[in-house]
């Protein structure tokens, strides 16, 4: 979330090349980290979410598979798909916060959609990507590679979010590398390359929230219906202590291998329930969290302003294709 304070698939010979791409990207990473030997269990794996579409519902899951693009299990990836105006341009829930209620489901290549107010839609994204070209969409002022999804999602998405003649689209990201960043503060501080960046994920590709940082602060805020969805992560962790993430440099879930790159920056998106897509009058809990979760740093804050800190922004460093597990051990270091 922190820039708001700021999949394509292949068949046959393109899966190889794919693989082959992803496992050059996990050797760049792996040249500049040192993999821990020694590890530390401090909990358990709670909850796995994967997000289809940018600022839409999650989709749960019991196992996913790593990639050096997110989760994935077989046509689902994490944030591969998103809503963009006319000019291809993102939009998000801190906007729209009716995305939030758009739920997606899959059975092989066909992506269904639902929202209460709305009839369901079907789209075959192997059709998307046998018959729409390759354009650019943007996404934090970077251009990224796109298929439109096509007229009818179009028309779905206008009528949802209240535009007239087709000005919403829904486009897929069409790249096996991950998307590049515009260089910000942020990168150049925690210093993370376009390896760790994912697909239309905001910063960097994995998102893990501590259950016991959420509780901490929905004692503090009497009355609320706060919930992990509100973080929208990728990994619960539950087991630990509140906030000892702050001190981890790795993470690792069953056997699978991620980099702490730097804490997830919350905005505003924080505030909008994610059930019912209404923003909290007291704009909660990001005014809590603003109140004990800024950072100490002040070079840090120049960048980031008064965002709070809220869960840890991950990238893979063991070999992509590797799976996770509810109620796997997560070990740390």
């Amino acid at each position: 979330m922190s820039q708001a304070i700021y999949v394509s698939t292949a068949v046959g010979v393109g899966v190889v090349g794919g693989l082959f791409l992803s496992y050059h990207i996990f050797k760049k990473g792996q040249n500049k980290t040192k993999i821990p030997e020694q590890w530390i269990p401090v909990g358990t794996l709670k909850n796995l979410l994967v997000y289809p579409i940018k600022s839409c519902a999650p989709i749960v899951l019991n196992t996913a598979e790593c990639s050096s693009l997110g989760l994935k299990d077989n046509w689902l990836r994490d944030r591969f798909l998103m809503v963009t105006d006319s000019n291809y341009r993102f939009l998000t829930a801190r906007k729209h916060p009716n995305l939030l209620l758009v739920h997606s489901s899959f059975e092989k290549s066909i992506l269904t959609l639902k929202h209460k107010d709305m009839e369901p839609l079907r789209i075959n994204l192997d059709e998307v990507i046998e018959l729409q070209k390759p354009q650019s969409g943007v996404v934090w002022g970077t251009k990224v590679p796109i298929r439109d999804c096509g007229w009818a999602a179009s028309d779905w998405f206008s009528r949802l979010l209240g535009s007239t003649e087709n000005q919403m689209k829904l486009v897929l990201y069409a790249s096996k590398k991950s998307r590049k960043l515009a260089q910000s503060h942020l990168q150049i501080i925690y210093n993370f390359g376009s390896e760790d960046t994912g697909v239309f994920t905001d910063d960097t590709t994995y998102n893990l929230i501590n259950e016991a940082s959420v509780n901490d602060v929905k004692q503090k805020v009497p009355n609320s219906d706060i919930s992990i969805r509100n973080f929208r992560p990728n990994f619960v962790l539950t087991g630990a202590k509140p906030f000892e993430e702050d001190s981890w440099r790795f993470v690792k879930i069953g056997s699978v291998v991620f980099e702490i790159i730097m804490p997830c920056y919350r905005c505003v998106l924080t505030t909008i329930n994610p059930e019912t897509g209404v923003p909290d009058t007291n704009s909660e809990p990001l005014e809590t969290l603003r109140s004990y979760r800024l950072h100490d740093d002040p070079q840090i804050r120049k960048s980031i302003g008064n965002s709070p800190r809220m869960g840890v922004q991950m990238a893979l460093r063991s070999p992509p294709g590797g799976t996770v597990n509810l109620n796997d051990t997560i070990y740390i270091a």
